[in-house]
């Protein structure tokens, strides 16, 4: 059995679930960019469709893909820190189940060359980079991790109010970050 029907059928924290697990990425050995986010949401899950939410529309503008592209997966991988639908917290999702990260990440990566990971939220960035900064200092910095990583935050309505007390990274982080993941779409 390959690496993705694997993942496909994996059940290893389903007692921990509301649903039954119903693992969401997309993945490709021959894939440019792998974006790692935090987990399906509840749309994402419904509609077996990563990204497939209001987060997704905006991370798709942020990056200035259409879904044609982020949707195939030659040029998009999209591995989430945990496959399956965590449930709903007090203040929104919960967290990704972390068995998931730890069990398929690596196997993932080995496989495949990526030129560019891009680490969407504090999930991501924590376990990929692993150097203590907090979500500000990573994308206040975010070229210090180019060429390999490009930080984004989550794009959630839920960060809206992060995202008006920084307005710089929409209006000067984020075309300069275009451009990056422009250049490895060509």
């Amino acid at each position: 059995m390959n690496i993705v029907s694997k993942i496909s059928h994996c059940i290893e924290c389903k007692e921990h679930l509301p649903f039954a697990p119903r693992p969401i990425f997309q993945y490709s050995e021959i894939a440019q960019i792998i974006i790692v986010g935090q987990a399906p949401g509840i749309k994402a899950h419904q509609s077996h469709l990563a990204w497939n939410d209001a987060s997704g529309i905006r991370l798709r503008e942020w990056l200035n893909m259409s879904d044609s592209t982020f949707y195939n997966k030659e040029l998009i991988s999209i591995i989430p820190m945990g496959f399956c639908y965590p449930g709903r917290g007090k203040s929104g999702d919960l967290p990704p189940r972390p068995e998931c990260a730890k069990k398929w990440h690596s196997s993932l990566l080995s496989n495949s060359r990526p030129k560019l990971q891009i680490l969407i939220g504090k999930y991501a960035q924590d376990y990929y980079l692993q150097d203590k900064k907090t979500l500000t200092e990573r994308l206040k910095n975010w070229q210090d991790y180019l060429p390999a990583y490009l930080v984004l935050p989550h794009p959630s309505p839920r960060n809206n109010i992060w995202l008006k007390k920084h307005a710089w990274f929409e209006q000067e982080a984020l075309p300069a970050m275009q451009k990056v993941v422009n250049k490895y779409l060509k």
